[in-house]
């Protein structure tokens, strides 16, 4: 059974750095782009970074460019996001996604999917 497992939410103050990871399990996922979106209460779900199976390429959602950077360690089957300079307006439950069939950044193209890590950011 595939499972995606999210960690490293939290509360921070604007400004501050938070680092999320997700873990897969259940099979490799090392030949697969793998990506992070995140929804925000009333909200639809939003991309927000991908990244291909090799590590490139990556593509990011324009808010976000500059501050999070996506990163993968295919030996541990994992994928990082790393954001700085956090701001209120990123206040979102952020998921990690994998195995997309068509767009990269469309969420209903993706197959498998974490439970989601809550991100809050205190102005």
């Amino acid at each position: 059974q595939v499972q995606l497992v999210e960690s490293g939410g939290g509360l921070v103050q604007a400004g501050g750095s938070l680092r999320l990871s997700c873990a897969a399990s259940g099979r490799t996922f090392s030949d697969l782009p793998m990506g992070w979106f995140r929804q925000a209460p009333g909200k639809e779900r939003e991309f927000v970074a991908v990244i291909n199976w090799s590590g490139r390429p990556t593509y990011y959602t324009d808010s976000v460019k500059g501050r999070f950077t996506i990163s993968r360690d295919n030996a541990k089957n994992t994928v990082y996001l790393q954001m700085n300079s956090l701001r209120p307006e990123d206040t979102a439950v952020y998921y990690c996604a994998a195995d997309p069939e068509g767009s990269w950044t469309v969420f209903q193209d993706y197959k498998h999917w974490g439970q989601g890590t809550q991100v809050t950011v205190s102005s």
